[in-house]
């Protein structure tokens, strides 16, 4: 579907939404080996739709190895629309949405090549998922030549964004990039005015499956001018030094408005360590919803209350619901990262 030049932004993720898009998982080294691995895997993906579903619709994607699966674990709750796929990250995977100032919605094909593979088998079907997506929808695509994925950015809805130096500007992924570049290709698809740029992400998050730095485990905006940030407090976590690193230039800044931030920190699990080493498990990776916050759990009863009382605070209005996310995090993300929310067409929307 051809687009129409207009100028997009990308609203913030607390805009009216209209839909989710997720992508069901299949039998893969990232889902595991061995019957138990692989459906603690399934029931993880299916807890989170099943957990939005109340909500607002969900949409999800199914391989054809894995629709008769999909539908015995999500019944009539969730739309299944069959598609092969290689990975099941829709964050990464599919398209960013993005609003243009009449209020009509577009979706950004990003170019994906699994997060800096070498290997085209890795993403020979996830390429067009963006586009495929888009036609669902029913919105035009706007296309992009820079390699991104949608967990390595963040959005305040009024011109201000997250972005980090080892995803953007990672040669595996933009070999030809700089900052310059990657700002305007920020400005010409999602209405960027300031992009913020963070030298790195969590520790975990550049192992085997990692992606290297994103975004969305580290920092989010849960309105204009505010921060809400990943505090690991224990000096023995390697990001015990990295977040303080990040702090200190998020006080240092301010946004696209000229404001300084409000930092609203989110103190991390006291479980430090996985089967892979030092973990990246944080609160941050949550994901907003019409009248809802899907947030992710890890078993410690204490930090997962206290963090869902913190998220109740900065989305006043919605009812924090909180998913056991540890065996996403396994896989490399958390519900956040399995998710993407498509924000809903207004009339005449106006930037502030």
């Amino acid at each position: 579907m051809p687009v129409v030049p207009k100028n997009w932004f990308m609203p913030a993720e607390t805009a009216p939404q209209d839909r989710i898009w997720m992508a069901f998982p299949r039998e893969s080294a990232t889902l595991g080996e061995g019957m138990v691995a692989r459906e603690a895997g399934y029931r993880a993906w299916a807890d989170v739709a099943l957990a939005i579903a109340p909500f607002q619709p969900v949409t999800m994607i199914v391989d054809p190895t894995e629709m008769t699966r999909a539908k015995a674990m999500l019944g009539s709750a969730v739309e299944l629309v069959e598609r092969p796929i290689e990975h099941f990250w829709t964050r990464d995977s599919g398209p960013t949405f993005v609003q243009s100032a009449d209020g009509s919605i577009a979706a950004v094909d990003w170019i994906y090549n699994a997060w800096g593979s070498d290997d085209p088998a890795e993403w020979e079907n996830d390429r067009g998922l963006a586009r495929f997506i888009a036609g669902l929808a029913g919105v035009p695509v706007v296309s992009s030549l820079l390699v991104n994925e949608g967990g390595g950015i963040h959005v305040d809805g009024e011109g201000t964004m997250f972005a980090t130096e080892t995803v953007q500007l990672d040669p595996r992924r933009n070999p030809l990039a700089d900052r310059a570049r990657v700002e305007a290709e920020f400005a010409r698809t999602l209405g960027a005015e300031k992009v913020i740029w963070l030298p790195q992400g969590l520790t975990g998050d550049y192992w085997e499956f990692g992606t290297n730095g994103h975004v969305d485990i580290v920092a989010t905006f849960p309105g204009p001018g505010k921060v809400l940030l990943h505090d690991q407090r224990n000096p023995g976590h390697p990001d015990h030094k990295v977040m303080a690193n990040i702090r200190a230039i998020l006080e240092g800044a301010t946004d696209a408005k000229g404001r300084r931030f409000e930092i609203i920190d989110v103190p991390a699990p006291e479980t430090i360590t996985d089967a892979h080493g030092f973990n990246d498990w944080s609160y941050i990776n949550h994901l907003v919803l019409n009248g809802a916050v899907i947030a992710c759990g890890f078993g410690e009863p204490r930090a997962d209350a206290q963090a869902a009382e913190i998220l109740a605070a900065a989305y006043p209005g919605r009812r924090v619901v909180t998913v056991d996310a540890r065996e996403i995090f396994a896989r490399g993300g958390g519900v956040h990262c399995i998710t993407q929310h498509q924000p809903a067409p207004l009339q005449a929307t106006a930037r502030a």
